[in-house]
C-alpha cells in the first residue's frame, strides 16, 4: 500500500522540506512542524507504520474507524494525491491547507467540486449530488424523508445547472457556490489558524466536541 516508497515520511521532515511546504501552502513553518506531530498521532493510531490509512483517517476526523460513509471516503481519496491507498505527510499538509481560513475561496470551491464529482467526469450529475447529500446527512445524523432529500437535490440543480443540460460544470458550480457560501462552511476549519496551540490535540482523542467539526 505504498509503504516501501514512503519511508521518508516515517521520520521528521527535513527543515528544507518543511520550509517548501510552508512556502507552497497557507501554513507557516512552525505550523507545518506542528502538523507533523499531528500526523504522527494519526498514523500510529491503528497500524503504527507512519502512514495514514483510511481507517486511521476516518477515526481522526469522524471518531469511528469502521462506519462506512461516502463523505469520509471522498475526503480520504482527495487527500491521497498519489492514489496509493495511504496519505503521506506532504499530501496531508497540501490537502489540509484547503481548509485553512486564509486559503483563497477559489481553491475551496474547486476542492468542493471535486468532492461532489464522484466519478471524476468533470461535471456533477444529479445522482452524484444526491449520493453526497445523503452521505452528509448520514454523517450529521440528520434524518430527512425521501421527498425532502429529492426536494433539496431538485432545488440545488435548478439553481446550479444554468444551461439545464442535466449536469453542473465547474463554471456553474463556481457561480452557485459564490452565491451560496454556506455550501462551503465545512471547507474552513477556524482552529487551523492557530494550529500550534490547538490542533495537535484535536484528533485521536474523543473529547473534541461536535461543534469543532
Amino acid at each position: 500500500m505504498g509503504c516501501a516508497s514512503s519511508k521518508q515520511f516515517k521520520r521528521a521532515p527535513r527543515h528544507e522540506d518543511a520550509a517548501l511546504l510552508a512556502k507552497e501552502t497557507t501554513f507557516s513553518l512552525n505550523e507545518v512542524e506542528a502538523l507533523y506531530e499531528l500526523y504522527k498521532k494519526i498514523s500510529y493510531s491503528i497500524f503504527k507504520d507512519g502512514l495514514i490509512h483510511k481507517e486511521e483517517f476516518q477515526l481522526a476526523l469522524f471518531r469511528n474507524s469502521n462506519r462506512k460513509n461516502l463523505f469520509a471516503d471522498r475526503i480520504f481519496d482527495l487527500f491521497d494525491l498519489k492514489r496509493n491507498g495511504v496519505i503521506e505527510f506532504e499530501e496531508f499538509v497540501r490537502s489540509l491547507h484547503i481548509f485553512h481560513p486564509d486559503t483563497p475561496m477559489a481553491d475551496k470551491i474547486a476542492f468542493a467540486f471535486r468532492l461532489y464529482d464522484l466519478r471524476g467526469t468533470g461535471s456533477i450529475e444529479r445522482e452524484e449530488l444526491k449520493e453526497m447529500v445523503l452521505a452528509i446527512l448520514n454523517e450529521s445524523d440528520l434524518l430527512l424523508s425521501d421527498d425532502a432529500v429529492e426536494q433539496i437535490v431538485d432545488q440545488t440543480f435548478k439553481q446550479a445547472d444554468l444551461n439545464s443540460d442535466g449536469r453542473i460544470d465547474p463554471d456553474e458550480w463556481k457561480e452557485f457556490a459564490s452565491k451560496n457560501p454556506a455550501l462551503l462552511k465545512n471547507m474552513t476549519l477556524p482552529y487551523l489558524k492557530d494550529i500550534t496551540m490547538s490542533f495537535p490535540s484535536f484528533v485521536v482523542y474523543s473529547g473534541a466536541g461536535d461543534e469543532e467539526l
